[in-house]
């Protein structure tokens, strides 16, 4: 019988690529590469809370000094860009990058004043997500495509070269509402969380599996992604503290009980059986967002938790 997705046979991990200046970031996604990690992923506002540099860009520049690790947006927000000029930068992108591009997307919503800054009603995001990943998807792979939508018309036009993708990069889909899952189900290559619970992250599956299937897809790959702040500490509770502290500062809220059940805390052999837990719940790539020590996770990750991948159960 026919799966509507089929999820990675394999575990995978990546980070987040922090830094806000030139060697900084150059240094990190060289090592990131070195150390065998999969995944570089860069975070997308273009204002927020706290300082952040413009996602595309910065793994444009990133392409130029690595040649095998996947780079990816989580998310990137759709609501805020013209689709056309999306679907261009990207397609160059992976082009030039040697068909590396993953494309995570979201609505965004947790800091209006970027969308009050670039003209988008915020009660449009959605919509605007929707209308954009189907332009995406036509202009990477048609010619002459014409479009007559609620927000964008334009047409017939084509955008040359292609990306090195066939069909374009794949898009994942992020976010916590109901919304974003039938999203994915419907018109993702893939689903990435955001401040979930391994329960969660089960129940968000089962929906969107369950949206793929009422659309008629079936044995599609589909990328589950996992999105895990993480602070890496041999007391628990000093870990928490990390977190609580550097998430509150990210999102300019208390986050204490929030970093209970969403982050991964403490020693790498708790992380590894934190990690289980979602992997049993469907995630197969897992993106550590680092709250603490980078030379730590390095370590850790060399010594104990990348060996440690081949035992985690699914």
């Amino acid at each position: 019988m026919a799966e509507a997705l089929l999820l990675d046979e394999s575990l995978s991990c990546g980070t987040v690529l922090g830094g806000e200046d030139r060697e900084g970031v150059l240094d990190l996604a060289r090592r990131i590469e070195a150390v065998g990690l999969d995944s570089i992923w860069v975070g997308d506002h273009v204002s927020f809370y706290i300082p952040i540099l413009e996602s595309l860009t910065t793994l444009a520049f990133v392409a130029g000094v690595t040649e095998r690790v996947r780079l990816c947006t989580g998310v990137y927000l759709m609501p805020l860009r013209n689709p056309t000029l999306t679907a261009k930068m990207t397609s160059t992108l992976d082009l030039l990058s040697g068909g590396r591009l993953s494309l995570g997307v979201g609505v965004g919503g947790e800091f209006p004043p970027e969308f009050e800054a670039c003209g988008v009603p915020l009660a449009e995001r959605g919509g605007r997500t929707d209308e954009g990943i189907e332009i995406l998807r036509r202009l990477w792979s048609e010619e002459a495509v014409e479009h007559r939508g609620q927000y964008f018309d334009f047409g017939p036009v084509t955008l040359k070269p292609a990306p090195l993708q066939r069909g374009g990069p794949s898009i994942i889909v992020g976010g916590r509402k109901n919304p974003s899952m039938r999203r994915a189900g419907v018109m993702g290559d893939g689903y990435i969380s955001h401040m979930c619970s391994p329960d969660q992250y089960a129940e968000n599956m089962n929906t969107i599996r369950g949206y793929a299937e009422q659309a008629g897809r079936k044995d599609v790959p589909f990328e589950s992604t996992a999105f895990l702040f993480s602070v890496m500490d041999d007391v628990y509770e000093d870990a928490l503290d990390r977190a609580a502290g550097m998430l509150q500062t990210i999102y300019n809220r208390p986050f204490r009980d929030a970093a209970k059940k969403y982050c991964l805390l403490g020693r790498a052999e708790d992380w590894l059986e934190q990690m289980q837990a979602f992997a049993r719940a469907g995630a197969r790539h897992f993106v550590f967002s680092l709250l603490s020590d980078r030379e730590a996770f390095f370590d850790a990750w060399t010594t104990t938790l990348k060996p440690g991948l081949s035992q985690i159960e699914y």
